[in-house]
C-alpha cells in the first residue's frame, strides 16, 4: 500500500510559530524604551522563520547600534512574550556591537522552508508567532515580570509589539506573516512608536537598508513569472502588475493578464496570497503591488516540492471590470503536452542546476509555463479514480499512451507527462473510474502541492461513464493448479463486515476461488492498536468465513507470528504474509514444524535427494538487515497431485519516501530502491538454493514486490541463466501491465515468478478490479497464475 498524509493547500489564515531578529547595542546605563534610545535599537522582527513559504529558516531579530561608539551587550538578552501574554523567555547577549553595525539574534527554527539563515552572532530557541507578539531588548538576562506594560520597564532598553500585542511604543507595528517582518523604516531613527517606525516587508537578516523602503518595480505577469521555474523578481517589490480576475479562494485570487507578451515559456496567471477571503471577485479589472515570493508548499515534509510563484503582502485596486480571458486551451487545438519527458534539462535541483527551460519538450517546464494561467480541456480522459483526498488524475484527448482500459501505463522510458491532477480546492470533483471521461470544456486555474501539478476546476466537471466494470478470471481447470497474490490492505477485525464480505466476493467470484492465495498486509487481532498483540487468527478466520459465506470453500490459513513492532506497516498492526489453501482440492499444506518468527527455513533433501523445507511455513533469512522494518518472506511447500510445489510470498518495502516523478529533483531519486534490492537479492539466494538441489524445482516467488517489471529489484528476482525465473507481468502486452494505479499512472507493483518449467503450461491474468474504482476493497489488484506442475520424468 502506498498512503499519503496531507493537509491541505492555505485555505486561509496561517497560524503558525515564529522567532524574532533583531540588532542592538546594551548600554551601561538603564534607558526604559519609553525614551527614545540612544545607541542600540531593534531594527527588524520576524517570526515566521521554516514556516510554509518562507523565505528563511529561522526565526530571528536584528539590532543595530547607532552610536558613535561600541557597545558591549554581554549581560543582556533578548526576550519574548506572546501578543497578550506576561510569560517572558529570554535569549542571552554576549559580544560587543560597533557604531553603525547590526548584530544578528537567530530563534528557533519551524517546519523546515527556506534559505538558510546568514551566520548570526548569538543563537536563542525562543519560538514566536509570526502574526503577533512582544520583544524586548532588556539590559538584564533576568526574565520580565512587568505584567502588560513592559516598554516603559526600567530594564527595556527598546520594545517592538506588533500585530494584535496589547503592549508596544505608542502603538503595535503590523501584524506579520510567514513571508513578512517588522523593519525599522530608518534604522537611524526611534519615535518611540512602532506603528510609525515600523513597516511590514521582506524579511533581510544582517542587513541594514537605511532610510524608506525602495519604490516597487513595474512590471507585468510574465515578467514575474519569467521562462523559468522561478521567478527573476523574486524578493522584490512589484507594482502596477495588471490582470483580471479569474478566481478566487479562501485567502487569495489569480488573475491573469489579457495582453500576453507571446511567450510561450512565460505564463500570464498569477496568484495573490491576501491571508484571508480577497474582497475581488472574478471578472474584476485590477492592479496589484506586493512581494515576489516562491511558496514552496507542505512545510518540512514539501521539500522536494517545486514552488510556486506568488505576490504576497498586497495592495489591490479594483480598477473595473472586464471580460474573462479565453482559456488557454491544453491538448489538440492547443498546447499539446509532451508525451514522454518529464525533465531532460536537469542533474539534481531543477531550481538551480537545470540548463535549459524546454516546455515543448519537458512536461514538467510545459505545466510550469501555465502555472496560474486560466485554462480549459476539452473531454478530459480519466486514467485514474477520485482518491481519499479529492483529487482526479487525466489526460487531454488524444493522449498516446494508453492502458487496455483507458488508463495510462508507466513505463520506464515514458512518464506520461501529459498527466494532470484535477484537485477540489475551488469545487468539488466527482467520484469517478479509469476510462471514464469529463463532459466538455473543463475550466479552471493551475497551481502545484504534494509533488503534483494541479489543475483546480471552479465549476464541477460532469462525468461520462466509460464503461469500465470489474474484472473476473476464468476458473482453472482440474489440470490447474491456481496460485494467486493479493494484497488486502491493512486488514483486521476493526474493519468490519464490509471489508471482509467484499475480499470474499473478490476471492469467490472475481479470483475464482484460486488455489493457493498468497496475502500481503494481514495485520494483527487489534489492527492499529499498539499492544502487545501480534496474532492474527482472528483475522484470517474471519476472512475464510467470509469466503464461506459469500458461496467459496473452505480454506485453511497459514503464516508466522512476527516480532512485536519490528515489521513496519501501519502502527500497532504488526504487518504480515500469509497463505490461504482450499481444503477441498488436491492441493495439500505440507506441514513441517520449527518455523519462527526468527527462526530461518532451510533446504533440505530426502533420501532420494528431493528439496524440502526444514520448516513450513517458514520465514526466509529473518536475521537480513534487508528485512529490518520490513515484511519477512514467508516459504510454504505443498502437494499438488503427488508433485511439490513451494511458494513464497513477498511484500517489500513501500516506495515511499522516493522523490515524486514531479518534484524539484530531477531525475526523481528511488532512495528506497537500494533496500528492494538487498530483499530481492535474499530471496533469490534462497530460490537458488531450491534450485541447486533440484534444477526442475516448482518454484513460484509471489507478492507485493513494491517495484516495476523493467526495475533491478525485478532483475534481481529473476536472475539469468538455466535458473532464471519467468517474471509473468513481462509476458504481458504493456498496456496490460498493470496492478496499481498511483496518481494516475497505472503500474506494476504486485508480481507472479515462476521457474522454468512451469512455463509452458502458465496462463496469467491480473484480474483489475480494484485500482481503477474509487469504491475499492483494495488499493492493489489481485491477479492468478495458473499452472500444471510436472513430475520430474517430464521435466
Amino acid at each position: 500500500m502506498s498512503a499519503l498524509i496531507r493537509s491541505r493547500r492555505r485555505l486561509g489564515a496561517l497560524v503558525v510559530t515564529s522567532s524574532l531578529a533583531f540588532a542592538g547595542v546594551a548600554a551601561l546605563v538603564a534607558n526604559p524604551a519609553g525614551a527614545a534610545s540612544p545607541d542600540v535599537v531593534i531594527t527588524e522582527v520576524y517570526g515566521g522563520g521554516g514556516n510554509s513559504g518562507a523565505p528563511y529558516t529561522h526565526d530571528f531579530v536584528e539590532l543595530t547600534n547607532n552610536s558613535s561608539s561600541p557597545v558591549d551587550v554581554s549581560g543582556w538578552s533578548i526576550q519574548y512574550a506572546s501578543a497578550t501574554g506576561t510569560s517572558w523567555q529570554v535569549t542571552k547577549l554576549s559580544g560587543t556591537i560597533a557604531p553603525g553595525t547590526a548584530y544578528l539574534v537567530q530563534e528557533a527554527a519551524g517546519a523546515g522552508s527556506g534559505q538558510p539563515m546568514p551566520t548570526p552572532n548569538v543563537t536563542g530557541t525562543i519560538p514566536m508567532s509570526a502574526a503577533a507578539g512582544k520583544v524586548a531588548l532588556v539590559t538584564t538576562q533576568t526574565a520580565l515580570a512587568c505584567g502588560s506594560a513592559c516598554h516603559a520597564d526600567a530594564a527595556v532598553r527598546d520594545y517592538v509589539g506588533y500585530g494584535t500585542a496589547n503592549d508596544s511604543e505608542t502603538a503595535p507595528a503590523p501584524g506579520l506573516s510567514n513571508t513578512t517582518s517588522a523593519a525599522r523604516i530608518d534604522p537611524a531613527k526611534d519615535t518611540d512608536n512602532n506603528s510609525a517606525d515600523f513597516a511590514a516587508g521582506n524579511p533581510s537578516p544582517g542587513t541594514l537598508t537605511g532610510g524608506p523602503p525602495e519604490p516597487p518595480v513595474d512590471a507585468k505577469i510574465h515578467d514575474i513569472q519569467g521562462a523559468a521555474h522561478r521567478s527573476p523578481l523574486e524578493g522584490k517589490r512589484v507594482g502596477n502588475v495588471t490582470g483580471v480576475v479569474t478566481a478566487t479562494s479562501g485567502n487569495g485570487f489569480w488573475f491573469q493578464d489579457p495582453q500576453a507578451d507571446g511567450n510561450p515559456a512565460t505564463s500570464e496567471g498569477l496568484f495573490v496570497f491576501t491571508s484571508s477571503a480577497p474582497t475581488v471577485s472574478v471578472g474584476q479589472a485590477v492592479t496589484v503591488e506586493g512581494s515576489v515570493v516562491e511558496f514552496r508548499p507542505g512545510g518540512s515534509g514539501g521539500t522536494t516540492n517545486l514552488t510556486t510563484t506568488e505576490l504576497t503582502n498586497p495592495k489591490v485596486t479594483v480598477t473595473g471590470t472586464a471580460a474573462a480571458p479565453a482559456p488557454t486551451v491544453v491538448g489538440p487545438g492547443g498546447r499539446v503536452p509532451p508525451s514522454t519527458v518529464i525533465e531532460d534539462d536537469a542533474s539534481g535541483d531543477v531550481e538551480t542546476t537545470s540548463t535549459a527551460f524546454d516546455p515543448a519538450s519537458d512536461g514538467l517546464d510545459f505545466w510550469e509555463s501555465l502555472e496560474g494561467m486560466w485554462l480549459g480541456i476539452d473531454q478530459p480522459q480519466v486514467t485514474g479514480p477520485t482518491s481519499s483526498f479529492r483529487e482526479l488524475s487525466v489526460v487531454p484527448a488524444g493522449a498516446s499512451v494508453r492502458s487496455v482500459r483507458g488508463g495510462i501505463v508507466l513505463q520506464e522510458t515514458d512518464s506520461n507527462p501529459e498527466r494532470v491532477l484535477l484537485d477540489d480546492a475551488l469545487t468539488p470533483i466527482p467520484d469517478a473510474k479509469t476510462g471514464d471521461k469529463l463532459a466538455g470544456v473543463v475550466t479552471g486555474v493551475l497551481d502545484y502541492s504534494f509533488g503534483n501539478f494541479k489543475f483546480l476546476p471552479t465549476t464541477t466537471p460532469t462525468v461520462v461513464d466509460g464503461g469500465v466494470t470489474r474484472e473476473r478470471t476464468r476458473a482453472s481447470s482440474p489440470a490447474q493448479l491456481s496460485v494467486a497474490t493479493f494484497n488486502v490492505e491493512n486488514l483486521d477485525p476493526s474493519d468490519g463486515d464490509a471489508k471482509f464480505a467484499g475480499l470474499a466476493q473478490a476471492v469467490v467470484h472475481n479470483l475464482a476461488s484460486p488455489d493457493i492465495i498468497g496475502l500481503e498486509e494481514v495485520q494483527d487481532n487489534d489492527g492499529a492498536v499498539n499492544s502487545a498483540t501480534t496474532a492474527a487468527d482472528q483475522t484470517l478466520n474471519l476472512l475464510t468465513a467470509a469466503i464461506v459465506k459469500a458461496g467459496g470453500p473452505q480454506y485453511a490459513w497459514r503464516q508466522i507470528d512476527p516480532v512485536d513492532d519490528a515489521e513496519g506497516g501501519e502502527p500497532g498492526g504488526n504487518i504480515r504474509v500469509a497463505f490461504l489453501y482450499r481444503t477441498d482440492k488436491a492441493v495439500k499444506f505440507v506441514d513441517t514444524p520449527g518455523g519462527g518468527s526468527t527462526v530461518p527455513t532451510t533446504v533440505t533433501t530426502d533420501h532420494a535427494g528431493r528439496p524440502h523445507l526444514s520448516s513450513s511455513p517458514g520465514r526466509i533469512d529473518p536475521a537480513n538487515p534487508a528485512w529490518a522494518a520490513a515484511r519477512v518472506p514467508l516459504a510454504g511447500e505443498f502437494k499438488w497431485h503427488g508433485q511439490t510445489v513451494f511458494v513464497i510470498v513477498n511484500h517489500f518495502s513501500s516506495k515511499g519516501g522516493d522523490n515524486p516523478l514531479w518534484g524539484r529533483f530531477q531525475p526523481p531519486v528511488q532512495v528506497t530502491a537500494a533496500k528492494r534490492h538487498q530483499q530481492a537479492a535474499s530471496v533469490r539466494g534462497f530460490v537458488d538454493q531450491l534450485l541447486a538441489k533440484d534444477k526442475g524445482a516448482n518454484v513460484v516467488v509471489l507478492g507485493d514486490i513494491n517495484d516495476f517489471d523493467w526495475s533491478q529489484t525485478t532483475d534481481i528476482l529473476v536472475g539469468s541463466g538455466k535458473t532464471a525465473l519467468v517474471d509473468l507481468p513481462r509476458t504481458l502486452p504493456v498496456k496490460e501491465r498493470y496492478s496499481y494505479v498511483f496518481e494516475g499512472n497505472s503500474q506494476i507493483l504486485d508480481q507472479i515468478l515462476i521457474s522454468q518449467n512451469l512455463r509452458p503450461a502458465a496462463a496469467y491474468d491480473i484480474v483489475h478490479m480494484n485500482s481503477e474504482f474509487p469504491d475499492q476493497i483494495s488499493d492493489h489488484d489481485p491477479q492468478v497464475a495458473k499452472l500444471i506442475p510436472l513430475p520430474s520424468w517430464v521435466r
